[in-house]
C-alpha cells in the first residue's frame, strides 16, 4: 500500500462545517514536535479544533470521542488515517494488507520521521520505506522512460517542483537507464497553497468586519466556511483574470456576504509569498553546481503549482517551458504505489534503482575520559547518498557515548539539532592495558533515519611466534580520545563498489569510512617488523539508545491497545449503524411500494395498517430510536417483516409462478409428443419397453391433472390472498416428473452388429498410392510392372 502524507490534509469539506471541532486536518506538521515548540505555538490561534499537551510533552490533539473528552497523540491521529486507508485497500484488493510506502516531506528531521513509523506501526502496518515526496515523483517519472541515456552514458538532469498544499519543495535528479539518483533537495516549509488562502481569508477577514461589522474568528465555523469559498476563489482565479465574485449565504447572524477579486490583485496581496518562490531554486542549483543549461527538463507538480503566477516565475528562473507531464494530485502517490510493487515479491517490476540524499549535514560528538576535551566529526555532509553506512574505530578503554546531532542548525526547520545520543556499553582494555579497538557502524537507513545500529570491540590474541609481517593499528601514543578511520575497511568497500555497482539495489547497506579527522591523523605509525602470530576476535557490544524522540515502549504499548480498542469499537459502531440504516430503507421501500408494485397483493385493511406501522417506526428512528443498540433495531426490522415479507412473497410469487407453469406444460407436452409417437410404431421409439412406456404415460397424465387443477384454483384466488400453490412446489413437480420419465425415454436402440465382410481379390499394385499392399493376391512377375490406380471392391449391401 502505497501512502501520500499529504492526503492528511484533505478531508470532507461537510464534516469541516458541521463538525468543525471534531474533524482534524492538517496536522502532519506536528509530527515529532513538543507543544512547546514555536510551531506548534505560532499555528495553534489558525486551527479550529484544539491542540493540548500530552503527558510527555508531546503535541496532542484534544477532541470528543464516544462522548468524551479525549487528548489523542499525533501518532494516534495519523494511526487512525492510515487504519482507514488500510481498510479501504483491503475493501479493494479483496486480501490483507500488511506493507506499506509511506512519503514524508523531504525536510523531515529525524524525529518527523521516527514519529511516522511509529503511527504507522499502531495501525498495525510494516512501513517498507519512508519516502521523500520528490523522490516518489522522480520515481513516478523515471520508471516509465523508455530513452533514458545508457548506465555509461552522461544522465538526464531532470528538476521537480512540488508546491503542495503546506509545503514547496525542489530536487534534482540524474536519470540513467534503471537508476535515479537525487542530487540535491531545497525547500520551504511554509510556503504552499495553505498559505496563498489565508493571504484571501485575511483580506476578506477585513472587509466584511469593515463592510458587514461582523467578527469572522469569532466563529470557527464561519471561518471554516470562509477557508473554503477563498479556496475555491483561488482555483477559479487560476484559470480566470476577471473580476471573480466570492458569495456566502447565511454567513454569520442570518447575513449574506458578497464581493469580487481578480487575478492582479490577488498577485498583489501575494507578492510577499511569490517573492519566496526563487530561493529554493537557487538554492539547489548552487548544491548541485550544474548550469541552467544542463538541466533537460522542469516538472513542476502539487494543487498550488496551477497558479500562473508561480509557474511563470519558476520557468522564468530556468529559462524554459515547464512540464506538466504527471498528475499534480497523485504523482507523490503513484510513486509509493510503484515503490511497493518493486519491494513485493507479488509484482515483477523493471529493476530500477533509487538513491535519495542526506538532508541535513549529521555529526558526532563524543567526550574524552582524558583531558583532550570534545570530539566532533561530521560522517554524512548534506545531500550525501542514502541509504548509506559507515564504520568508524575508535580506541577505548572504558564505554563511552556518542551524540548525533544536525551540524547546522541554522537551515534546520525544528528548534532541537539533537538526534539522540548512543552509549556504547562494556568497552573494557586489552590485557596489555593498553586502549581497545571499537568498530562502530553508523547509518543512515532507508527511511532516513540517522543509527548507530552496531559496535564490535577487536581483541587481539597472540599465538605463538611467526615470520610472517603485521601491520600494528595500535597509535604510537596511547590516546582514548582518538577516532580513527577504518582504512581496511575502505579499501575493501571501495574493491565491492567497484565490482558490483550495477547489481547494487536502493535498498542495499553501502559500507565505507569517514574521512581522516584532523586530530586523528597519524604520522608516527611504526613501522612494519616480524612479530608474533595474532589473531583478532570480534565481540559485539550493547548500545544504549537515547533518542530525542522515541515513544516509550509502555507508552506504545499503550497506543498499540486503544488502537486495537477503537478499531474494535468502530466495528461495533459500524454494525450498530448499519442495523438501523436497514429499518430505515425497509420503512422507505415498503412506504413506497405499498402503493406502488405491491399494492394489488395486499387487503386495504391491512395497507392502512402496515402504513401506519412504517410511519410509527419512522418517527421512532429520528426519537428515541436514534441511539439504540444493534440488538433492538434488529428486533424492530424483524417485527416489520413479519408483515411486509408475506406480500412481498405474493408479489414474488406472480411474478415466478407463471414461468414455472410454463416449464412444467413444456416438459408434460414433450413427453406426450414421444407417447403418441411410440404408439404410431415410430422407428425411433420402438426399442422401448411398453411397461415403460405405460409408466411414462401414467406419470404425465397425474402430472398434467395436478398441474390444470392448480392452475384453475389460482385463478379463482385473489392476489391479496397467500397463493394456492408455490413456485418452489411447481418446481419440484417438474424435477419429479423429468427424473422419473427422461431415463426411460432416452433410453438408446441396442446397436446391430453388421455381417462380416468377405476379402476379394485385389488386383496387384498400389492401392490409393501406396505399395506394399497386404491385399494382392498374386505377385507380378520379376521385372512387370503392376497395373496402376486400381482399387479393391466390396459388394454392394444394405445394414439396417
Amino acid at each position: 500500500m502505497g501512502v501520500d502524507t499529504k492526503k492528511t490534509l484533505i478531508c470532507f469539506y461537510n464534516k469541516v462545517v458541521t463538525n468543525c471541532k471534531n474533524t482534524v486536518q492538517g496536522f502532519k506538521r506536528f509530527h515529532g514536535r513538543a507543544f512547546s515548540d514555536p510551531y506548534v505555538q505560532s499555528a495553534k490561534s489558525s486551527l479550529v479544533y484544539d491542540l493540548a499537551k500530552m503527558p510527555s510533552g508531546t503535541t496532542g490533539i484534544k477532541v470528543m470521542y464516544m462522548e468524551e473528552e479525549r487528548v489523542f497523540s499525533i501518532e494516534q491521529v495519523t494511526a487512525m488515517l492510515l487504519t482507514k486507508l488500510k481498510e479501504t485497500a483491503e475493501a479493494a484488493l479483496k486480501k490483507p494488507v500488511a506493507d506499506c510506502v509511506i512519503s514524508v516531506p523531504s525536510f523531515y528531521t529525524d524525529a518527523e520521521r521516527r514519529s511516522v513509523i511509529d503511527a504507522a506501526q499502531i495501525a498495525g502496518l510494516n512501513c517498507l520505506r519512508l519516502m521523500n515526496d520528490t523522490t516518489s515523483v522522480a520515481l513516478a517519472y523515471g520508471i516509465y522512460k523508455q530513452d533514458l541515456p545508457a548506465p555509461e552514458e552522461k544522465p538526464r538532469i531532470v528538476v521537480f517542483v512540488d508546491v503542495g498544499h503546506a509545503t514547496y519543495q525542489v530536487s534534482v535528479c540524474a536519470f540513467n537507464k534503471g537508476k535515479l539518483k537525487v542530487l540535491g533537495t531545497a525547500f520551504d516549509p511554509e510556503l504552499g497553497g495553505k498559505d496563498f488562502d489565508d493571504v484571501l481569508v485575511n483580506y476578506f477577514v477585513e472587509e466584511f468586519a469593515h463592510k458587514y461589522k461582523l467578527d469572522v474568528r469569532s466563529k470557527p465555523r464561519a471561518l471554516v466556511r470562509l477557508c473554503q469559498e477563498c479556496e475555491k476563489l483561488k482555483k477559479l482565479m487560476s484559470a480566470n483574470s476577471s473580476d471573480l465574485p466570492l458569495n456566502i449565504e447565511c454567513f454569520m447572524n442570518d447575513i449574506d456576504v458578497t464581493s469580487t477579486l481578480n487575478r492582479t490583485k490577488f498577485e498583489e496581496l501575494c507578492a510577499g509569498l511569490l517573492a519566496k518562490v526563487e530561493g529554493p531554486l537557487h538554492s539547489v542549483m548552487e548544491q548541485i553546481k550544474l548550469k541552467k543549461d544542463d538541466i533537460y527538463a522542469v516538472e513542476i507538480i502539487g494543487g498550488a503549482s496551477r497558479i500562473p503566477a508561480i509557474k511563470e516565475k519558476i520557468s522564468k528562473f530556468f529559462g524554459k517551458e515547464l512540464n506538466t507531464t504527471l498528475n499534480a494530485d497523485e504523482a507523490v502517490a503513484r510513486g509509493c504505489a510503484l515503490q511497493c510493487a518493486i519491494l513485493s515479491p507479488s509484482f515483477k517490476v523493471r529493476e530500477f534503482s533509487i538513491t535519495d540524499v542526506v538532508p541535513y549535514p549529521v555529526s558526532l560528538r563524543w567526550t574524552s575520559a582524558a583531558d583532550e576535551g570534545i570530539g566532533d566529526c561530521e560522517v554524512f555532509p548534506k545531500n550525501h547518498a542514502a541509504p548509506f553506512s559507515k564504520v568508524l574505530t575508535f580506541y577505548r578503554k572504558e564505554p563511552f557515548t556518542l551524540e548525533a546531532y544536525y551540524s547546522n542548525p541554522k537551515h534546520l526547520p525544528y528548534p532541537d539539532p539533537t538526534i539522540g545520543q548512543f552509549n556504547i556499553q562494556k568497552v573494557v582494555p586489552q590485557q596489555s592495558g593498553e586502549s581497545s579497538k571499537v568498530k562502530v557502524k553508523v547509518r543512515v537507513d532507508v527511511h532516513g533515519v540517522f543509527s548507530v545500529s552496531s559496535a564490535s570491540l577487536v581483541e587481539v590474541i597472540k599465538s605463538g611466534e611467526g615470520e610472517e609481517p603485521m601491520e600494528t593499528d595500535t597509535p604510537a601514543k596511547e590516546d582514548e580520545n582518538k577516532m580513527q578511520v577504518d582504512q581496511d575497511v575502505q579499501k575493501n568497500q571501495s574493491d565491492d563498489q567497484k565490482e558490483n555497482a550495477d547489481k547494487r539495489s536502493e535498498t542495499e547497506e553501502m559500507e565505507t569510512s569517514a574521512e581522516d579527522n584532523k586530530q586523528d591523523k597519524k604520522n608516527d605509525q611504526p613501522p612494519q617488523a616480524k612479530k608474533a602470530k595474532v589473531k583478532t576476535k570480534s565481540v559485539e557490544l550493547p548500545i544504549e539508545n537515547r533518542l530525542h524522540w522515541q515513544l516509550t515502549g509502555d507508552v506504545f504499548n499503550m497506543f498499540v491497545e486503544n488502537e486495537g480498542k477503537m478499531i474494535m469499537q468502530d466495528k461495533l459502531e459500524k454494525e450498530r449503524n448499519d442495523a438501523k440504516n436497514y429499518v430505515e430503507e425497509y420503512v422507505y421501500e415498503m412506504r413506497d411500494k405499498l402503493h406502488g408494485a405491491l399494492e394489488k397483493f395486499v387487503s386495504e385493511a391491512d395497507r392502512d395498517s402496515f402504513s401506519l406501522k412504517l410511519e410509527d417506526t419512522e418517527n421512532w428512528l429520528y426519537e428515541e430510536g436514534e441511539d439504540q443498540q444493534k440488538q433492538v433495531y434488529i428486533d424492530k426490522l424483524a417485527e416489520l417483516k413479519k408483515l411486509g415479507d408475506p406480500i412481498r412473497s405474493r408479489y414474488i410469487e406472480a411474478d415466478e409462478r407463471p414461468r414455472a407453469f410454463d416449464e412444467l406444460g413444456r416438459q408434460v407436452q414433450q413427453y406426450i409428443k414421444i407417447l403418441e409417437a411410440y404408439k404410431a410404431k415410430d422407428e425411433l421409439y420402438d426399442h422401448l419397453d411398453e411397461l415403460d412406456v405405460m409408466k411414462v404415460e401414467k406419470q404425465v397424465n397425474e402430472a398434467m391433472t395436478w398441474m390444470n387443477n392448480k392452475m384453475n384454483l389460482q385463478s379463482k384466488q385473489s392476489l391479496s390472498q397467500d397463493p394456492v400453490v408455490q413456485t418452489q412446489e411447481i418446481r419440484a413437480k417438474t424435477k419429479e416428473l423429468y427424473s422419473s420419465c427422461n431415463h426411460i425415454i432416452t433410453k438408446p436402440k441396442p446397436k446391430v452388429e453388421p455381417p462380416k465382410e468377405e476379402k476379394t481379390a485385389e488386383q496387384n499394385g498400389p492401392v490409393n498410392g501406396q505399395e506394399g499392399s497386404e491385399a494382392q493376391t498374386a505377385s507380378p512377375e520379376k521385372g512387370q510392372a503392376a497395373p496402376e490406380n486400381t482399387e479393391a471392391k466390396l459388394p454392394e449391401m444394405d445394414i439396417d
